[in-house]
């Protein structure tokens, strides 16, 4: 079953700041917002105590999630206590329309529980969300939309015209994600048998495909506990980025940018 990374959500608490270096290191833009209020059938996100913003990348989308409340009232409140503060959060997969009634007898053959489902599908497009503690390092979503044969298709959870949001100037594609964790090999071995999907040694660290690029498993290096810790970027002039980012005041080193607690490892 093949696996697209349609989306990247981190999670943080700084709303305005965060759009703010997402804008002005890689001047993308807004395709979709719920500043809390949205209902779900408009995508919102509010019936999770979260407003959000997606940005295009290419056909590819970065969201950010802030919890409408301080503390562990929600989920997401929770996952930023529990990982010490802002950072990657969520991986979105489009899969195509004929695998996801497989992946939902392959998650109840394996006992993985599955949430949210129902609030966030309609007639157009299905999703479901995996029980992290069924599958952990990060929330995953499997979604399958209309239009899925278009590499500029729909996607359910931003606005049609999203397209007129899209800058490539500096940013055009998502091209890998990256979970730390203290056991990656039985955490991309577990993550292959939910998804039904091979595993791969790539530079010595166990990885699983997408067709946008690998989700690899890592050890963490940064102090902080298992999660969603980096993707990787595909730009066009690095050193541009690289030097919008140090001006901004953000953590820069080597080919990486820190946003929100997410390390963006740009590649040419």
């Amino acid at each position: 079953m093949t696996l697209r990374l349609r989306q990247v959500a981190i999670i943080g608490n700084e709303y305005e700041r965060t759009e703010d270096a997402l804008s002005v290191v890689f001047e993308l833009g807004v395709a979709y917002r719920d500043p809390g209020h949205r209902p779900a059938r408009e995508a919102g996100v509010s019936i999770f105590g979260l407003r959000n913003f997606v940005m295009p990348i290419g056909n590819q989308f970065l969201e950010l999630v802030v919890p409408l409340e301080d503390g562990p009232t929600t989920a997401g409140g929770r996952y930023l206590q529990r990982r010490g503060g802002p950072g990657g959060y969520m991986l979105l997969f489009q899969v195509p329309r004929s695998d996801y009634a497989l992946h939902q007898q392959r998650l109840a053959e394996l006992d993985v529980r599955v949430v949210a489902a129902g609030d966030i599908s309609e007639q157009e497009s299905e999703a479901i969300h995996i029980h992290p503690k069924d599958l952990p390092g990060c929330l995953v979503e499997l979604r399958w939309c209309e239009n899925e044969h278009e590499p500029d298709g729909d996607w359910w959870p931003v606005e049609r015209e999203w397209q007129s949001h899209r800058n490539t100037e500096f940013a055009t594609a998502i091209c890998g994600a990256e979970i730390q964790t203290p056991e990656p090999m039985v955490l991309a071995l577990r993550w292959a048998e939910v998804l039904g999907v091979s595993t791969e040694i790539v530079d010595g660290d166990p990885t699983i495909p997408t067709t946008d690029g690998p989700v690899t498993f890592i050890e963490p290096s940064d102090g902080r506990p298992e999660g969603l810790g980096g993707i990787t970027v595909k730009v066009p002039t690095p050193e541009i980025v690289l030097e919008r980012a140090a001006k901004y005041g953000l953590q820069c080193y080597e080919q990486t940018v820190e946003i929100s607690g997410l390390r963006f490892h740009l590649v040419g």
